[in-house]
């Protein structure tokens, strides 16, 4: 496999802006020694409040160079500003929540014991360094609801991002050690694919965060299974938007739009099924199809003109398989305009597949029942939108989807407080909210006898 290359390569135009040198192994070698050190120092003489304190100024920085830091990934990955800055905003929410609400998510946990003597608790304790590998479409979110719940238990981070994000990883680098937090701590690294399978087997990591690719999670995962170690994995979704019923149609393909539309359509819970009964079916295709076109002139360019490309074939693959597509223009670059597919078989090979991009493909559904099986019928279960007037379909639907998340008559309504995660292909583990904090915890019976 080849190493990749770090680089700010502008998505709209191709150039490349700036490089950086990937690690060398001495180098990757000391950010190993640096946290491990630090985790064995800092980790243990350091209290909950005073790390809490740490990552509220990580919160204060984000907000203080909002800024600066939109300027820079929509540089390396072509999102909208507005978009980024809201990207930076929810991050400094991530680290305030965390450093809010520390003490009482990690308080140690009572057990009422059967036979009434002596004592028994649990402790929520660090368990080392752990690694993360990170994805470029939501460069500073992505490491908030990793890096924030982790220090501020204790462990400590090294962090490899994605290739294209090289100048926002060393900027929230910075904004680690401008808070305060000691050397290795938190440690940027620009790592090689075979280093980062080192690192995993190396004794002094003690768990892997990964979200991307289902290819690279399952080669991560195959080899932190080999090492015992733990790891969360978060691998995209095909998340279906199901309506069954509305009373403001126009407001339910308004939704619809902006849940396929989220970062370009390059969100692993953005709605890229749309599942619509039978009898709102036509006009709800009618508007979605000429609301979603709408945006053709507007849409921000894909994250590079590789990723265009790989949308570009799966499309025409669909097509290929007996889909109808409608679209207002061609790929131009990493530009690739909204478009809706129809008629894709539950059972083609393209039903299957995630398609990141702002391309929604659209299904009928005969029944609530049908509606369901659709939902289900992919290998990925991250996220879900249910939108129905009844409050009881509603839930019952939910109770039915095989999804990690259910987000019912609304979109964009995550918060660092709500956790975030799937099951099937999506991956396994939990990040945000009070679960988050648990994944890489050592959760500590302490039994005390009647003295």
């Amino acid at each position: 496999m080849t190493s990749p290359t770090y680089a700010v390569i502008d998505p709209a135009s191709g150039q490349t802006l700036q490089t950086f040198p990937t690690a060398t192994d001495e180098q990757m070698d000391a950010a190993l020694g640096a946290a491990s050190q630090t985790y064995r120092d800092w980790s243990r003489s350091s209290t909950v409040p005073q790390r809490a304190d740490l990552i509220r100024r990580v919160a204060s920085l984000h907000t203080q160079r909002c800024d600066e830091l939109a300027e820079i990934i929509h540089r390396e990955m072509g999102k909208p500003l507005e978009e980024c800055v809201g990207e930076v905003e929810f991050s400094a929410a991530i680290y305030e929540y965390y450093a809010d609400n520390a003490e009482h998510l990690l308080a140690d946990q009572p057990i009422d014991l059967r036979d009434g003597e002596g004592s028994a608790l649990i402790r929520r304790e660090p368990i080392g360094v752990l690694l993360g590998v990170m994805p470029w479409n939501f460069p500073y979110y992505q490491v908030a609801r990793f890096a924030g719940p982790n220090l501020v238990l204790g462990n400590t981070v090294v962090l490899k991002h994605a290739p294209q994000c090289p100048e926002s990883a060393a900027a929230i680098a910075q904004i680690f050690t401008d808070a305060g937090l000691p050397p290795g701590a938190y440690v940027n690294v620009y790592a090689t694919h075979q280093q980062i399978a080192d690192a995993i087997a190396d004794p002094r990591v003690r768990g892997v965060s990964f979200t991307g690719s289902e290819r690279a999670g399952s080669q991560i995962a195959e080899t932190a299974g080999r090492c015992l170690k733990k790891v969360v994995l978060e691998m995209g979704g095909s998340d279906p938007f199901i309506v069954l019923s509305s009373d403001d149609l126009d407001a339910t393909v308004d939704a619809a739009v902006r849940a396929r539309l989220d970062n370009t359509g390059q969100a692993c819970n953005g709605a890229k099924r749309m599942i619509v009964v039978d009898d709102l079916y036509e006009k709800f295709l009618t508007k979605f199809t000429e609301r979603l076109l709408a945006h053709t002139d507007s849409v921000a360019p894909l994250s590079s003109v590789t990723a265009a490309e790989r949308l570009e074939q799966q499309v025409t693959d669909a097509v290929a398989e007996g889909a109808t597509l409608i679209s207002a223009g061609t790929r131009s670059g990493a530009f690739f305009p909204p478009a809706v597919l129809t008629g894709v078989s539950p059972d083609s090979a393209s039903a299957a597949e995630e398609l990141f991009g702002p391309v929604a493909t659209v299904y009928r559904a005969n029944s609530e029942d049908e509606a369901v099986d659709l939902a289900n019928a992919t290998p990925y279960g991250l996220g879900s939108y249910v939108f129905t007037t009844d409050p009881a379909q509603a839930l019952r639907v939910a109770h039915r989807l095989e999804v990690g998340m259910v987000f019912i008559n609304g979109v964009g309504i995550e918060g660092a407080e709500l956790p975030f995660g799937g099951v099937k292909r999506s991956g396994f583990g939990r990040e945000l909210g009070s679960l988050g904090i648990e994944e890489f915890a050592n959760k500590k019976l302490i039994r005390t006898a009647r003295s």
